[in-house]
C-alpha cells in the first residue's frame, strides 16, 4: 500500500484461486493416491512451468507430446491433465464472485488479467457466467504473454485504456503482484475474500454485498 492513498478508478482481477478454485491435486489425488508418487509427478512431469506454456499459447497436443517423450510411462496421467481439467476447478470462490458483482453494480471499471489457456478459459466462462461480466479480459493464451512478464501488464493497460496509477490489481501469486507494481499499478495479494474487502477499504472502496 502506498504512503498516500491513490484514487482508484480501475480494478483488475486475476481469476484462478481468486474467483474460481484451481488445484491439480484435486484430480491427481484420485489418479495417483500415493502422496510421494503424486508429489513427484507434479514436481517433475506436469509441472508449473510445463502448464505455464499452455497459458502462453502452446497447444495441448504439443504439450502432451513433449511430456510423454520425456516420461512415456506417465502418458495416461499426462493426458488426464486436459481431459479431466474440470476436476481441478471444482467451483467458484463464492464471496469473491459476490465482491466482483458488487463492484460492477456500483459502477467501478472492472477488468481481468489471467494466465489461462484459451480453450480452458472458454470452458471456465461457460461454467461460471460471472467470468463474462468484466468490461474487458486479457487471457494470456490469446496474446502469448504470461504473468509475471511486465509486458502483459502494459498490454492490458494500453488495450483497455487504464491509468496504471489509478489501477488496483488482485492476484494470488507474489511474483505477479511484484510485476504489477513494477508496471506502475497498485497491487495486493489475494489471501481470501475478507482480506480483499479490507484491502479495498484501505483504498477507499467499500463493497456492499
Amino acid at each position: 500500500m502506498p504512503d498516500s492513498t491513490p484514487e482508484i478508478r480501475h480494478i483488475v482481477f486475476d481469476i484462478g484461486n481468486v474467483l474460481i478454485q484451481w488445484n491439480p491435486e484435486l484430480l491427481y489425488r484420485r489418479l495417483i493416491p500415493d502422496d510421494g508418487e503424486r508429489a513427484a509427478f507434479l514436481a517433475e512431469v506436469c509441472t508449473h512451468d510445463w502448464n505455464l506454456e499452455q497459458d502462453r499459447g502452446r497447444s495441448w497436443a504439443d504439450a502432451e507430446a513433449e511430456a510423454i517423450a520425456l516420461h512415456p510411462h506417465g502418458a495416461d496421467h499426462i493426458r488426464a491433465w486436459r481431459k479431466h481439467w474440470h476436476e481441478m476447478v471444482p467451483g467458484p470462490i463464492e464471496e469473491s464472485a459476490a465482491i466482483l458483482e458488487a463492484l460492477i453494480a456500483e459502477g467501478y471499471d472492472v477488468t481481468a488479467l489471467t494466465n489461462f489457456a484459451e480453450d480452458t478459459f472458454i470452458e471456465a466462462q461457460t461454467r461460471f457466467p460471472y467470468l463474462a461480466t468484466f468490461r474487458g479480459i486479457t487471457v494470456s493464451g490469446k496474446i502469448r504473454l504470461v504473468k509475471p512478464d511486465v509486458a502483459i501488464y502494459h498490454h492490458h493497460a494500453e488495450t483497455l485504456a487504464l491509468d496504471p496509477a489509478a489501477t488496483l490489481f488482485f492476484d494470488d501469486m507474489p511474483a505477479n503482484i511484484e510485476a504489477a507494481r513494477a508496471a506502475g499499478w497498485n497491487a495486493e495479494r489475494f489471501i481470501d475474500p475478507a482480506t480483499m474487502r479490507a484491502d479495498l477499504a484501505r483504498y477507499g472502496i467499500s463493497v456492499r454485498t
